[in-house]
């Protein structure tokens, strides 16, 4: 068994197409027909079940990806410690972000200050499928990657914002089942945060009537200031004063709060400059947090 045909037969098994399979590998279809061929001969067993346009795994081969999966990785783990410890290891982080976008500049300019090598390639709008592909995401702490360790980097309160001159806006509390009228400005379908708040109008008895969708917070804001509808805001991740023209109002129901998790792949080498990110996250996510309970945990 080569090297080579566990690399081919993973990318065959991913694809489940031979055709697109060689065209990414870059050799002929019969080559690669042929390595997966002598592959199963030396197994014993097919790992494919033949269809007139595609292949499929079998339960065999679903069982051998999964070790082929592990052995290759292993393999790709060993090279990265072995380069990290003669220091010719790439600076570059893959980094999944599924919250706090807007968060991320100031905090990976603060970063490369301290580690100005440091690359990151961002990965956003990504689905949680198969083996992880980053080295590190940043995520509701509600919606965890498979397969990965994960820290707590805060837990937020969930304000609801309205314009000034609202006839709310001379209250500090507000209870969810009271803006089952109001029409709210808020993030697209698929958003964690989106989703959150959604569930938390269900619990109250109510579907939201979204007037607006945007994933900007500036333009939240504005919307808001505009006078064209209220929405809820994290405390903490959104940053930011709101301006004269918006008011927070807490909520009465005390679960209506959010967590932000760091996660990485469990069973993966995280190379020297990643773990920098990781703890420098960590702590700057805390200070955040500080800077917030400091401030008398409004945001606004």
């Amino acid at each position: 068994m080569e090297l080579l045909q566990l690399k081919y037969f993973q990318v065959a098994a991913r694809m489940q197409h031979m055709t697109q399979a060689a065209r990414s590998l870059h050799i002929s279809q019969p080559a690669l027909s042929k390595m997966i061929a002598s592959l199963e001969a030396e197994l014993g067993t097919k790992l494919f079940e033949r269809e007139p346009k595609s292949i499929r795994l079998n339960e065999h081969g679903k069982l051998f990806l999964r070790q082929v999966d592990i052995a290759l990785q292993a393999l790709e783990d060993g090279k990265l410690q072995l380069q990290d410890l003669g220091g010719t290891a790439s600076p570059a982080v893959s980094l999944d972000v599924r919250v706090s976008s807007h968060l991320l500049p100031d905090l990976l300019a603060d970063f490369r200050k301290e580690c100005p090598a440091a690359e990151f390639h961002l990965l956003q709008h990504s689905t949680f499928e198969g083996a992880a592909s980053f080295d590190l995401c940043l995520s509701d702490g509600a919606e965890l990657p498979p397969g990965t360790t994960s820290f707590s980097l805060l837990e937020e309160e969930i304000f609801v914002a309205v314009p000034a001159d609202h006839p709310l806006a001379d209250r500090t509390q507000i209870g969810l089942k009271e803006l089952r009228e109001e029409s709210f400005i808020s993030l697209p379908p698929g958003k964690s945060l989106r989703e959150t708040t959604d569930a938390f109008c269900r619990l109250a008895g109510f579907t939201p009537r979204i007037q607006f969708e945007s994933d900007d917070p500036a333009m939240v804001r504005g919307l808001i200031r505009a006078g064209q509808g209220v929405a809820f805001l994290p405390a903490i991740t959104w940053g930011g004063s709101t301006g004269p023209d918006v008011v927070l109002l807490r909520l009465e129901e005390s679960w209506c709060r959010r967590s932000i998790a760091l996660s990485w792949p469990q069973e993966r080498y995280l190379t020297h400059t990643a773990a920098l990110f990781r703890d420098f996250a960590v702590n700057y996510f805390a200070r955040l947090a500080a800077s917030h309970h400091q401030d008398g945990g409004r945001g606004d």
